[in-house]
């Protein structure tokens, strides 16, 4: 009996020394700071974990959709790394801004100037994108990330509907539907036309005011006159009653 629960235990410890030694599951993945709206323009991260123990990231290339390109990237300078952003003829021009453009950034590569992403460590890598399709739901990507060991992983793998996540998914950036911000010309006339029927109220109830400001002192006034009237007729009436005496 006591065999027994010496063996389950050793069993136990030896499922957890296994459990602790898998690495933790982690790939480079692509979010948005706030929102990226189609046809609109957003500033996106690139999060690099680093999946080694005894070699840190020394190289991250992040190849952009050709099916639907984008003009306009720009990278934030990142203290320790160099930047390359390299551009690409378009097979069918892109119209931004009222300008035909004929080509459009294909991929961007970070070189490490330093010690890279060491093991325990993530690296966000920023870029402002756009404008945004506003005929698709999403952005895949496709990054190779590099060691300094000269490993390479290709995080390139679709995810497929209704399977399970591939072993190194490529990076999707989903895209959200515009906001209600594109009708501010509708809500400020909204506004503008409430304002102005404000306005005629306001005006309506001045006028008001002032007409029964206006009739108050008129009646006041009549009033006064017939008081001066009615003294000056009891005053005559009087006067005639002492002449009549006097006679």
């Amino acid at each position: 009996m006591k065999a027994t629960r010496i063996a389950a235990a050793g069993a136990a410890a030896a499922s957890a020394v296994l459990v602790l030694s898998v690495p933790a599951f982690a790939h480079v993945s692509v979010q948005p700071e706030g929102t990226a709206a189609k046809g609109g323009y957003a500033t996106v991260d690139f999060k690099v974990p680093n999946e080694r123990d005894d070699a840190s990231t020394s190289k991250l290339e992040v190849n952009f959709p050709a099916d639907h390109p984008l003009a306009s990237v720009m990278a934030q300078p990142i203290d320790g790394w160099s930047v390359k952003v390299t551009k690409a003829k378009l097979a069918k021009p892109l119209t931004l801004h009222g300008e035909k453009i004929d080509e459009a950034v294909s991929k961007v590569t970070w070189t490490a100037t330093g010690k890279g992403i060491q093991p325990g460590y993530f690296q966000k890598f920023p870029l402002s994108i756009g404008a945004l399709p506003e005929n698709a739901d999403e952005l895949v990507f496709k990054a190779i990330q590099t060691y300094d060991n000269k490993e390479v992983v290709r995080w390139i793998e679709p995810q497929k509907e209704g399977a399970e996540e591939p072993e190194n998914p490529a990076p999707v950036l989903a895209l959200s539907d515009a906001s209600e911000g594109d009708h501010h010309g509708s809500a400020t006339a909204k506004d503008a036309s409430d304002t102005s029927d404000d306005a005629k109220a306001a005006k309506d109830t001045t006028e008001a005011a002032a007409s029964s400001d206006s009739s108050d002192t008129t009646a006041r006034v009549l009033g006064v006159v017939g008081i001066v009237v009615g003294v000056a007729g009891v005053a005559f009436g009087v006067l005639a009653g002492r002449r009549r005496t006097t006679a």
